[in-house]
């Protein structure tokens, strides 16, 4: 995890934020979850690919949808995710991220902060928003 002794800039934010994407798409999860300081991942992948399916699904019920676990055996969807806008707060403390999925933003972004800790600042997150 980095950890920088000053309130990092906001490209440094950033390219931390970038750098966790590229590990998700890349499906080096436990990477990417020291990257950051992290919140239960599990709860962040559910989340990205119940939107990233319902995305494909165009609001049709599936009737031949996974089961319900598939996206924790097969990760290669992860690939087709990639991050769009950032939108940041008011002191660049904190930043969400558009989702886009095969061409189309989907309908949660993950929200990441800076976060001072004993050892210096760090970037935590992500937290999901609908």
């Amino acid at each position: 995890m980095r950890i920088w002794t000053e309130h990092p800039a906001k490209a440094d934010f950033e390219a931390v934020v970038r750098r966790y994407f590229h590990l998700l798409r890349a499906g080096r999860i436990p990477e990417a979850e020291q990257l950051i300081e992290h919140y239960p991942v599990r709860h962040v992948l559910k989340s990205l690919y119940d939107e990233s399916a319902a995305a494909d699904s165009d609001g049709d019920e599936a009737t031949d949808s996974p089961a319900a676990d598939a996206w924790e055996r097969d990760l290669s969807w992860l690939g087709e995710l990639s991050p769009a806008d950032f939108h940041w707060g008011l002191t660049d403390s904190n930043v969400y991220v558009e989702i886009v999925y095969r061409g189309r933003i989907i309908e949660v972004a993950l929200g990441f902060r800076v976060k001072s800790t004993d050892a210096g600042w760090v970037v935590a997150g992500p937290a999901t928003y609908w």
